[in-house]
């Protein structure tokens, strides 16, 4: 029996002071080849330790706006992730709330 795989690769270039100056990820299965980005969010779940391991990465050149937008953006797709994943629809909602608040704090634009 064979085991399906699929592989996402991160690649951060670091400055002299290792600082991410580039990065640039990679899922073929999702057509993405070696494409730059300027920040990533990754999370994963250590079942044994029952704790959520994370790491956050961002270029130095990275626009404090636009940073704004990307973990507002992140927020909403975190609220609905939940719901879909727990099926609570009611602190889905109070999350959207939040979100909501979040981007009228930041001023941010309505799409």
């Amino acid at each position: 029996m064979s085991e399906l795989t699929s592989e996402i690769k991160i690649n951060v270039s670091l400055d002299e002071n290792r600082i991410p100056e580039k990065l640039n990820w990679s899922a073929p299965d999702g057509g993405v080849d070696n494409s730059p980005t300027k920040a990533m969010l990754l999370s994963v779940w250590d079942h044994q330790a029952q704790e959520a391991l994370r790491i956050d990465l961002w270029t130095k050149d990275m626009p404090l706006d636009e940073m704004n937008v990307f973990f507002h953006q992140t927020l909403v797709a975190m609220s609905h992730t939940f719901q879909r994943a727990t099926a609570n629809d009611k602190m889905a909602a109070t999350m959207r709330d939040f979100c909501d608040y979040f981007a009228e704090k930041l001023e941010l634009k309505e799409d």
